[in-house]
């Protein structure tokens, strides 16, 4: 039998984001929503669709910046994640399943998480709002209706079920990178070029800090005339 040419196979992959500029038309989700896409379209709640380009992306924090034409859009208040308190009032609104605008109400279960995204940068506000496949970029919404987190990581265990362990990203480390992408293409981050021990018992008697145990050719620590040993005792001030 005469071999078969390879066929090219299309699908489509379901997610959320959020208007959070409606005069421009930028829309913030995760990269992970877009990430190999070829092409990106955005189904508003109204029906209305567009196809919508890329202005830049963020794989370490897993957040992009998407626009699309800014024709009667209206974009979400921001809110002050720094300002949450375990315990308070959140909502997710999102697309699960591909079902469409779907709203879920929670509390805060803990704040500043760490070490959901392993590879990256992170400061995740813990809910149990129910968030589902397809929620991911999705709003997390304070009792005032400001945005406060963007729905980024769905903790499960044995299968998809949802069970109440779910997780955004801060609004304060979101619209620095949404910042950074829309004035500069690409988020500019500062490495210190160092890093740290403990301090040992003897040292810890006359100083309490941290250690460092090395220094990076060519870095901001070396320039800064950083030297193995030295003990760093405060930042900023």
């Amino acid at each position: 039998m005469p071999e078969r040419e390879p066929q090219e196979r299309k699908t489509n992959s379901l997610g959320s984001g959020v208007i959070v500029d409606g005069v421009e038309g930028y829309v913030v989700t995760n990269y992970h929503v877009i990430e190999n896409a070829d092409e990106i379209n955005v189904r508003l709640h109204d029906g209305r669709s567009f196809a919508a380009k890329v202005i830049g992306t963020d794989p370490e924090a897993d957040i992009a910046v998407i626009q699309i034409p800014s024709s009667d859009l209206y974009g979400i208040a921001i809110g002050d994640s720094e300002g949450l308190r375990v315990d308070d009032f959140v909502v997710a609104i999102g697309n699960p399943f591909g079902l469409g605008q779907t709203v879920t109400s929670g509390i805060v279960s803990a704040l500043g998480r760490q070490g959901i995204n392993r590879d990256g940068y992170e400061d995740f506000i813990q809910t149990d709002a129910v968030i589902n496949p397809g929620g991911s970029g999705g709003a997390l919404i304070d009792g005032q209706g400001r945005l406060v987190g963007l729905v980024s990581a769905i903790f499960t265990k044995d299968s998809d079920a949802n069970i109440g362990v779910n997780f955004a990203a801060t609004m304060k480390l979101v619209l620095r990178v949404v910042n950074d992408l829309k004035d500069h293409g690409r988020v500019i981050r500062g490495k210190p070029g160092f890093g740290v021990r403990e301090l040992t018992e003897r040292e810890r008697v006359a100083l309490s800090g941290a250690a460092i145990d090395r220094v990076a050719r060519g870095g901001a620590a070396i320039e800064a005339g950083l030297e193995v040993g030295d003990v760093i005792t405060a930042i900023g001030g």
